[in-house]
């Protein structure tokens, strides 16, 4: 009979576990601010690169979201075979030099090139980590586990936006400066320099201080042995369970573009629409994402756990879909307020909504997958949900905006738009994703059920020694 672990080595697992929940977290942190540091700079950047709105909704958005999308595939057939901390630990350091280049940019396609970068390095983060946390958390502990990773990208947002206001206030009487090798530079290229280098330093402790857990919930052969399991056979899963998979990728991805539209585009409402410069509304916003944003994540991950406890086996893909209706009517509206206090308490109770499927989309991923999966279910996730939400959800803001309103102040109608269309698709589509998540894990089960059932009743051939010679 299997002996439990002593209850100091139990204490000490979970501490770690923990601590590596926290440097996993750490990165996620620097990604955000590195991601999101563009945004609060979008007056200068236009004017000094001389683009259009739509141009600058391709650098936030499609060179961003195109190779952190597409790299994520093969990276997390990568995460699903090798230890999952160095290739971690690689995409830390190439983002962090990408984000330091775009500070050397002169022109959009340099922009561009440096954004794209930053994708492919922030690809190799989420697929690994999730991987790793579904092998050193149980089921019932994994929504909050996951929720304080997703914390990061809120407290990288808040910390962008406080950071990026500061520097801005730092050097706005400085028109320029003159670096060692790079040359002149303007104060927002700077600030690229400024939240870039410092991810080297959260490359070299992942590195040094993450230990690749034992993988769990692996499938096997019909011999028992441990599968070895392809891109191939993670669209086999995804196939196999596509009415679970539609409802989960394209929902979770319409419930990401109306986050990503209000973290995207709600700095140049807010200075566009209020008036606000650069510097307070980095400040206002950063503070938002700090206490609503994490406050949302969090709940969203505890919500999960306490559906689980009741016995909603759907809980992820339940909690979302509440989220969603929730969110609908506040995402929209925060922009048609003419009271700036008013607009900010709408917008609060918005992003706490939109922070909900952080922790339950993922939930929903890691629970269902077996083990060589996991990463690469959770890198398709990714592609989809960056094409479709990151990509094409913050441009079609831009489009609205110079195509049909034809003026830059009605930024915030477009946002309207694009968010009251997004959020009751993601309600429709979870609510209705409910009832085939429970049918998948049903059959996922049986067919486990059937796997030892077989391996336990196999013959087994037996050799028997040879008589001996007479």
């Amino acid at each position: 009979m299997p002996h439990s672990p002593p209850a100091a080595s139990r204490d000490r697992h979970n501490a770690y576990a923990w601590y590596v929940v926290a440097i996993c977290m750490l990165a996620y942190v620097f990604s955000f601010i590195d991601r999101q540091v563009l945004v609060l700079m979008i007056e200068p950047i236009k004017r000094d690169l001389d683009l259009t709105d739509t141009q600058f909704s391709l650098l936030n958005g499609f060179a961003f979201s195109l190779f952190y999308a597409f790299m994520g595939l093969p990276i997390a057939y990568l995460a699903d075979r090798y230890a999952r901390p160095r290739l971690i630990s690689a995409g830390v350091a190439l983002w962090s030099v990408a984000t330091a280049a775009c500070g050397l940019s002169q022109h959009f396609v340099q922009m561009f090139v440096a954004r794209m970068a930053v994708g492919v390095g922030e690809a190799a983060l989420s697929p690994g980590a999730y991987s790793m946390l579904a092998d050193y958390f149980a089921k019932e502990k994994l929504g909050r586990a996951i929720a304080v990773y997703s914390l990061g990208s809120f407290i990288g947002g808040g910390t962008a936006f406080l950071v990026g206001g500061y520097v801005i206030a730092l050097l706005k009487h400085t028109a320029a400066f003159t670096l060692p090798v790079v040359g002149q530079v303007h104060a927002w290229q700077m600030t690229f320099f400024i939240v870039g280098l410092p991810g080297l330093l959260i490359a070299l402790l992942l590195l040094l201080t993450v230990r690749d857990p034992q993988r769990k919930a692996v499938a096997r052969d019909s011999a028992g042995r441990v599968a070895k399991m392809t891109i191939a056979d993670a669209l086999r899963f995804v196939a196999r369970h596509r009415r679970t998979f539609g409802c989960h990728y394209i929902g979770f991805s319409f419930y990401a573009m109306t986050l990503f539209c209000l973290m995207g585009w709600t700095p140049a409402f807010y200075i566009r629409h209020f008036g606000l410069s650069p510097v307070r509304t980095g400040y206002t916003l950063g503070t938002i994402l700090l206490v609503a944003n994490t406050a949302g994540v969090y709940c969203g991950g505890w919500f999960n756990d306490w559906l689980l406890r009741r016995g909603h086996t759907d809980a992820p893909m339940r909690a979302s879909s509440i989220g969603a209706v929730c969110m609908l009517v506040p995402a929209a509206l925060f922009t048609q307020i003419d009271s700036l206090n008013g607009s900010l308490a709408v917008l609060v109770v918005a992003m706490f909504f939109a922070s909900f499927p952080m922790p339950t989309s993922t939930s929903a991923m890691q629970t269902l997958a077996p083990n060589q999966l996991r990463a690469q279910i959770s890198a398709l996730f990714l592609l989809v949900q960056n094409l479709l939400a990151l990509g094409l959800g913050t441009t079609i803001v831009a489009l609205i905006t110079d195509r049909v309103f034809r003026s830059p102040p009605a930024v915030g109608h477009s946002i309207s738009i694009v968010n009251a269309s997004a959020s009751l698709l993601a309600a429709v589509l979870l609510g209705i994703g409910c009832r085939h998540y429970r049918r998948s894990l049903a059959q996922e089960e049986a067919l486990r059920i059937e796997a030892v059932r077989e391996a336990a009743i196999a013959p087994v051939e037996v050799v028997l020694p040879k008589s001996p010679a007479s």
